[in-house]
């Protein structure tokens, strides 16, 4: 069992989770580390965590959305788990600085604690074109931009735009919403 690992049970168990379902999600996610020690790696099959963060402004009145190449859809930065992620929270801030261009993000903290906002389980071909569908088991956070913050496009983004609360894209879907919804509540 590797570090990340260890952390991403820790986080999990520790975590008491708001809204339906999720909980029920929280149970799946440690069942599948307790029976797979590879479970927050890519290569796992049939699914693995990945990490993700809303990034929110300094004014918290508006969210930043890449539109994603491979779903075509507009949705928070995140991604997958690396071999230099020592905890969970730092691969969700990893991904949300290499896709939203922005140093100096802090993860939300709660109540003085880091913590997950919401888990999604999505399907998703990650593996490759040849390969069946994989099922993503997300962690979600929210992240808050440093003031002056610019967001500066990567190549793994079609798009980068801020968003008002209020003002989300039609092809948004419901966990991104959802997300953003719960995100809102705590800033």
């Amino acid at each position: 069992m590797t570090a990340l690992h260890a952390d991403t049970v820790r986080t999990l168990t520790d975590w008491t989770p708001a809204g339906d379902g999720q909980d029920g999600l929280r149970q799946d996610y440690l069942a599948h580390l307790a029976t797979h020690p590879e479970g927050v790696w890519r290569a796992c099959v049939p699914a693995h965590i990945t990490a993700s963060a809303l990034v929110v402004d300094p004014a918290g009145e508006r969210v930043l959305l890449t539109l994603h190449p491979k779903v075509g859809l507009w949705l928070q930065m995140g991604g997958h788990c690396e071999p230099g992620d020592g905890t969970l929270a730092a691969a969700a801030l990893r991904e949300a600085v290499e896709e939203s261009g922005i140093a100096g993000l802090e993860l939300l903290a709660v109540d003085g604690r880091v913590a997950p906002v919401k888990l999604d389980r999505h399907q998703v071909r990650c593996l490759g074109k040849d390969r069946p569908e994989n099922t993503h088991l997300d962690v979600q956070y929210v992240a808050v931009a440093p003031a002056g913050a610019r967001e500066l496009i990567s190549e793994e983004s079609l798009d980068l735009r801020w968003f008002g609360w209020d003002e989300l894209p039609a092809d948004t879907d419901r966990s991104v919403r959802d997300l953003v919804a719960r995100a809102r509540a705590l800033v």
